[in-house]
């Protein structure tokens, strides 16, 4: 069948920690990023799961693809949102494209792709799956084959923003376990070409246990029953590669790659309350208690601009015309959107230093705004402080997540390392920093394929 390619997504793996401080831990990785080429990905604006991973498998940008987040405005009423599942994705991904060429995929836990959708070969869908009672494989006997394999599939880690951290930590493993199995079942017993995995276990231990391993989080406790949780699972991630590894033909070449890195969290900004404060946002029946956005009565006669809280803040405007109850004139929407810019960048800490926050307008980063967009897209402190939809906070600063604990934000610089296993590595050593677009025209070139006009990334490899 020819060389191979396998990718190994680790979501949320940042490369200060894959690269640097665990890899003397991850006897396995080291091997391949000893004999191959690695450096770090810069990924989506904004950097989150979805829709990074399908960004980095079609090789378009948010706006291109109409996704700015796992919920996203289906029109510009006040309360029309849908969920990003596959349904939402039309353009092809790498396996669309290799299928079309004859070749077999195997996709497994790749983000968006629920409902499944027929490929040429075989499909596990994600965590953005309702549950193991839906169809969620193909083809559809698929699924009693991956159940029994792995004793009863999970797709995710159920409440991974939880005080019991014991519990928590069991259920990583449970479902990390299972995973893994299922992946190395599929590489015994079908034929493939390309070979995706994605592992969201790393993701939910970073949100869970980042202040336990950080001695810069504000939360950190030096001697904590947690301190080495983190590295103990890089350490169990690398076992479960090389058990896969040991299952692929020796001229596989192998990427391991993240979605997005990872920080720890400072604090999270209250996006709604610094918007009321403003004067941007009116409610008609201040709630006393924290409550979420979409639960109290906004007054949109008296309202410019409302916001969604998350890893990162989208902020909606109220115009005039475009809104049910509009109410800025469009002729005012740039200085309303450049004031709201100004003040953003002006919000400090809880200590009144300058956080340095900073809001981006959709058609400034895209090369094309697709679907109903945010009209700004907010990182607060670079990342370090999340946004926080919820209102009745009493203040614009807080120190506890109003969706549960959470340890731990999204960044940047994901991770990418390509090696082939017999050591002929088309590349290799230090990178320089590679765009998330990159990466599947590097596939389709290592497999021989042609890459679309219409990609955006370049191919690492001629």
């Amino acid at each position: 069948m020819g060389r191979r390619v396998l990718v190994v997504g680790l979501d949320s793996a940042p490369p200060h920690l894959l690269f640097d401080r665990f890899r003397p831990e991850m006897p396995t990785l080291a091997g391949l990023l000893d004999r191959g080429a690695h450096g770090r990905l810069l990924s989506t604006n904004p950097p989150i799961t979805v829709p990074a991973w399908t960004a980095m498998m079609a090789s378009r940008d948010p706006g291109q693809l109409g996704c700015y987040g796992f919920r996203n405005r289906k029109d510009h009423s006040y309360d029309g949102y849908a969920f990003a599942n596959a349904t939402h994705v039309r353009v092809p991904r790498v396996w669309d494209l290799l299928g079309a060429r004859g070749k077999r995929s195997i996709v497994l836990g790749v983000p968006q792709t629920y409902p499944p959708r027929p490929i040429v070969g075989d499909m596990v869908t994600c965590f953005l799956t309702p549950s193991t009672r839906a169809a969620y494989t193909y083809p559809e006997t698929l699924k009693a084959e991956v159940e029994a394999v792995s004793g009863g599939y999970v797709l995710d880690v159920d409440d991974f923003r939880t005080a019991d951290k014991l519990a928590l930590l069991e259920r990583v493993y449970a479902k990390t376990r299972k995973h893994w199995a299922v992946a190395r079942h599929l590489a015994k017993t079908r034929p493939w070409d390309f070979f995706v995995l994605v592992e969201m276990g790393l993701d939910r231990l970073h949100h869970g246990f980042w202040s336990f391993m950080d001695p810069e989080h504000r939360k950190y406790e030096p001697g904590n029953p947690f301190e080495h949780a983190v590295r103990d699972y890089y350490r169990h991630l690398d076992g479960e590669l090389a058990a896969l590894l040991d299952l692929v033909p020796r001229d596989t070449i192998v990427l391991v790659v993240s979605d997005h890195g990872s920080k720890r969290m400072d604090g999270g900004i209250c996006f709604n309350e610094w918007l009321i404060r403003e004067g941007h946002l009116t409610l008609r029946n201040p709630p006393a208690t924290p409550t979420p956005i979409g639960k109290v009565a906004i007054d949109w006669r008296r309202t410019r601009a409302w916001g969604d809280g998350g890893y990162y803040g989208r902020c909606f405007m109220n115009v005039k015309g475009r809104e049910p109850e509009g109410v800025v004139d469009p002729g005012d929407y740039e200085r309303v959107r450049d004031e709201l810019i100004a003040g953003i960048a002006a919000i400090t800490d809880d200590h009144g230093r300058p956080l340095r926050s900073r809001a981006f307008r959709p058609e400034e980063i895209y090369r094309d705004v697709r679907g109903v967009a945010p009209d700004l897209l907010v990182y607060f402190g670079d990342l370090a402080w999340r946004s926080v939809g919820a209102v009745g906070m009493g203040r614009i600063h807080t120190f506890e997540n109003d969706t549960g604990p959470d340890e731990a934000n999204h960044d940047w610089f994901g991770v990418f390392a390509l090696a082939a296993l017999d050591g002929a590595s088309p590349v290799t050593g230090d990178l320089a920093d590679l765009a998330i677009y990159d990466v599947a025209p590097t596939i389709l070139r290592l497999l021989g394929e042609p890459v679309p006009a219409d990609m955006i990334g370049a191919s690492l490899v001629a």
